[in-house]
């Protein structure tokens, strides 16, 4: 059950609707919401500071990495500022922090007292990066001890959720969790298995639907073959889902999918938040 969600807050766009899901899924399960703001220490230690300053032949940066740390931390409080006046207009319980550190390393620290992270595809240099994902994303992704949430650019309330499921312990993680919210919200869920192996999928279906049936939700079981990442994408549109929920595992094909080729294809190409259980 979600009871503590993380909210990382760096002043985006992508940053306030990571927040709108944050409290949609906070009212849904009665959960709290932790927003943190990360000072960069690369921003203030980087590389860059230290070579203009050599090239210079003094030490000038000193007392400007002090003031662009005061400023940074006060940008960060006018942040969380923000992120209290949404819970509090919003009836939800919250907290807010600001670190000092390697951004993706302390939303990961911080993910360790939280049930689930939630954070945009892009952040605040969302310009100035090339690829699927920003780089901070990606990194979480890899580092988290917990599942993570990634949003789309622009909240919409998900009502038809789409579990990949391959039998895998990270996958039934996930389907625990496809069910808690498919129970929690009302809505139908539908199990999806590709593979080449018939027999074996079918046994994985009718294990869900063990698993599932005393959760009293409507699900639908389905089967497909065919190459996974293509027939995930496809159905998924086919279909009119808008939540996607899967298990993470680097010894798991589906992992190839966020640090590879079959999560990244997916991610690429079809629309709405994804639920990625570590």
């Amino acid at each position: 059950m979600i009871k503590n969600i993380l909210v990382p807050q760096d002043g985006s766009d992508n940053g306030r609707v990571a927040l709108d899901y944050g409290v949609w899924l906070a009212k849904k399960f009665g959960a709290g919401l932790m927003g943190l703001h990360v000072i960069d220490v690369v921003a203030l230690e980087g590389p860059f500071l230290h070579d203009l300053s050599g090239s210079l032949g003094f030490e000038p940066f000193l007392n400007f990495s002090s003031r662009m740390r005061e400023a940074l931390e006060l940008r960060g409080k006018t942040i969380l500022a923000v992120f209290e006046e949404v819970c509090s207009s919003s009836g939800l319980l919250c907290e807010s922090s600001i670190a000092f550190g390697v951004v993706p390393n302390e939303i990961c620290e911080k993910a360790k007292i939280a049930d689930l992270t939630i954070i945009g595809k892009r952040g605040i240099n969302a310009k100035f990066e090339y690829g699927l994902l920003g780089s901070t994303t990606e990194s979480v992704l890899r580092k988290s001890p917990k599942p993570v949430m990634i949003v789309p650019e622009a909240f919409k309330e998900p009502s038809n959720p789409l579990l990949a499921y391959d039998g895998s312990p990270t996958a039934s993680r996930a389907m625990h969790s496809a069910a808690e919210w498919a129970k929690t919200m009302a809505m139908p869920l539908t199990v999806l298995t590709v593979s080449s192996q018939t027999d074996t999928d079918l046994l994985l279906l009718k294990n869900a639907e063990d698993y599932l049936r005393p959760y009293e939700i409507k699900a639908r079981f389905v089967h497909l073959k065919g190459d996974p990442p293509l027939e995930i994408e496809r159905y998924y549109k086919k279909n009119g889902h808008d939540l996607l929920f899967m298990g993470t595992s680097h010894h798991s094909r589906i992992v190839e999918m966020v640090l590879g080729s079959t999560t990244e294809h997916v991610m690429r190409n079809v629309d709405g938040p994804f639920f990625l259980e570590r």
